[in-house]
């Protein structure tokens, strides 16, 4: 993709989050009935008074398949996001598509075999998060550690400013590392949960989180799921004696519908939908550990 679409992007979204609050809240993320649903702008969704809450706005939107967008929470100023993000769109998924054939060619398959447990009409839902300048940078979260709700998920990050990290599993509660700024024509992909289960754990969703910072930053990010009426587990060319299947089946849209959940507990949405089969389940032999 051209620089000149990557700045336009950063730029447009940018543009947006320094609107008016009146301009913004036409695309609020509410229902009719007030009610938080996962489209449009504001926060994430604030389920107690105890919840860990991150210094972000967000603005959240489907983007494929097209006939599914819901134009109501898209942006019409600027102007120009709207085309933007559909091209960028197009591109990204070029380059996800192109990361899940390179995975499958690592494991010794066709390059078509992760592609084929997405399916034709996967879902991609595009984020822009936007972190304020935060006074108090020692006290809170851009955003919290999570782990993403997608096979793959592509990641344009801000030009200037850091703040993304991820943590490093290791003895003891491991340790988190700096992201850097990237180039200016450069992307990051990142594994997300589904991949994880898919792989049976040869690929692993890593843990990041958004630290503050004095300065304004914001990212674009997209994430690749699969149909959702496709089943979710295991790949069975992945599964053997030695290594059994680490996770259940269940249909892609209960996962996808549990992440909410999840992320608002600051939980894996394995865990919190508690979809790994136990050590009991495959008679005390189940191996733990696997390829990062």
């Amino acid at each position: 993709m051209p620089v000149s679409l990557l700045d336009g992007i950063r730029d447009a979204g940018l543009e947006f989050f320094h609107l008016p609050a009146a301009e913004k809240l036409k695309h609020a993320n509410r229902d009719d009935a007030g009610e938080f649903q996962p489209e449009g702008y504001g926060i994430d969704r604030v389920d107690t008074d105890g919840q860990v809450l991150d210094w972000c706005d967000r603005l959240y939107l489907t983007v494929q398949p097209e006939e599914e967008r819901r134009m109501q929470f898209w942006p019409a100023r600027p102007a120009s996001l709207v085309g933007l993000l559909h091209e960028y769109a197009l591109g990204s998924e070029q380059v996800a598509r192109r990361v899940l054939r390179a995975m499958a060619r690592v494991l010794g398959f066709g390059e078509g075999f992760f592609l084929g447990h997405v399916g034709e009409k996967g879902g991609t839902y595009a984020r822009f998060t936007y972190y304020p300048p935060c006074p108090r940078p020692d006290l809170v979260y851009g955003l919290k550690p999570h782990t993403d709700n997608s096979v793959v998920t592509v990641l344009l990050l801000d030009r200037d400013v850091g703040g993304l990290q991820v943590l490093l599993r290791g003895p003891g509660p491991g340790r988190w590392v700096d992201v850097p700024v990237l180039a200016r024509d450069e992307l990051l992909v990142v594994v997300g949960e589904e991949m994880e289960i898919m792989s049976n754990a040869v690929f692993r969703a890593p843990t990041h989180r958004v630290v503050t910072s004095g300065r304004e930053r914001m990212s674009l990010v997209l994430f690749y799921q699969p149909e959702p009426h496709k089943d979710l587990q295991p790949a069975e060319e992945l599964v053997s004696e030695d290594r059994p299947a680490i996770y259940r089946r269940l249909k892609a849209k209960t996962f996808g519908d549990g992440f909410w959940d999840a992320f608002a507990l600051g939980e894996r949405t394995i865990d919190f939908l508690n979809i790994k089969v136990d050590d009991k389940e495959h008679g005390g032999g189940l191996v733990t550990s696997a390829p990062a």
